[in-house]
């Protein structure tokens, strides 16, 4: 992992090394701001196996604007696949005679071998901020004719694969100081199948994915699925199979390559959730019992022995303790 910050950098000369750190980490392009005298952006890098995640946080009062051209193509090329996620602020982007307006949640899509213009801006005076994957084209099991009709258009990522891509990627940020190399690599494959998923759906053509790339993508929306639901006391494999339209026989045909049985992950994700909310000062006033129910556990008395189970600990006893050590901790700053 790479963080590079403009604040390590003196005033006067952060937009000339933020012009070279785009040129060495990112693609070359031509960049254009009127804010260059204290020019203010953070860029984080994560190699996640043959892709590559960048995710740049702009805090400027002016456009940040980008333009690659043919010269520089030729000069260089990545040959990528440029999937990005806007986080805050907004994004208009043009390539090919597309031109895609974008605010907080969309997605984008444009290549690195073709001219394009693109600015970012801020919204009411707060930063703006993207996640990028770079993909690349050999790694996108999908053909530049299928896809290039589809660059620098407006892709809300509200519902299905695109929103499970989006939470994907957001995730990965948020963890990425607890991510060792080996994770890192298996994270990678399963984002870029993701992606090459939610790219063959833009662009009408899921059937030319290959089998196992959608199964995996398939196997990532049914986790995502489960976490958004844990709280139903009817989910089950029959209830998660027809929410997906598939059998429940191959539900668990699916899972067999996950290392554990859908009940298992169900499980699994009820107990973390339940761990985390126990430990939260915002639900200090909610019972155990309240929080297990909150998670879809029947009763106090089942989750009591599935906790003690999974963490060696009753509930009340583990949240006793950990929010006793958040009062010993604050102790010890203002100390």
């Amino acid at each position: 992992m790479i963080e590079l910050s403009s604040a390590d950098v003196p005033a006067a000369d952060r937009f000339a090394w933020w012009c070279a750190v785009t040129e060495r980490e990112l693609v070359p392009t031509v960049l254009s701001c009127s804010q260059t005298d204290d020019f203010q952006v953070s860029l984080t890098i994560l190699q996640l196996g043959h892709v590559t995640m960048t995710a740049p946080r702009f805090n400027l009062l002016d456009d940040m604007r980008s333009r690659r051209t043919s010269k520089l193509i030729r000069h260089s090329d990545p040959e990528q696949w440029w999937l990005t996620l806007v986080r805050a602020g907004s994004m208009w982007l043009e390539q090919d005679r597309n031109h895609a307006q974008l605010s907080a949640g969309d997605l984008v899509l444009h290549s690195t071998s073709r001219p394009f213009r693109c600015a970012i801006r801020h919204h009411n005076g707060k930063p703006a901020g993207t996640i990028a994957l770079q993909l690349p084209r050999k790694a996108v099991k999908l053909s530049d004719r299928l896809l290039g009709g589809h660059v620098a258009r407006t892709l809300p990522s509200a519902h299905g694969v695109a929103a499970l891509l989006a939470r994907f990627m957001e995730s990965i940020l948020q963890q990425r100081t607890a991510l060792g190399e080996a994770e890192n690599g298996r994270l990678g494959t399963v984002v870029s199948d993701l992606a090459t998923m939610f790219l063959a759906e833009m662009a009408d053509a899921a059937h030319v994915v290959p089998a196992g790339t959608r199964q995996q993508a398939l196997a990532q929306q049914i986790k995502g699925f489960v976490r958004l639901n844990l709280a139903r006391r009817d989910l089950s494999p029959s209830t998660i199979a027809t929410a997906h339209h598939i059998s429940v026989r191959y539900l668990h045909h699916l899972f067999q390559y996950e290392g554990q049985s859908i009940g298992q992950y169900i499980r699994h994700q009820r107990l973390e959730r339940c761990r985390a909310d126990l430990t939260d000062p915002l639900l200090s006033n909610q019972s155990v019992a309240q929080i297990a129910a909150r998670c879809g556990f029947a009763d106090a008395a089942s989750f009591n022995r599935a906790f003690k189970t999974a963490y060696s600990v009753p509930p009340g006893d583990y949240r006793t303790s950990r929010l006793r050590d958040r009062v010993d901790d604050r102790r010890a700053l203002q100390d």
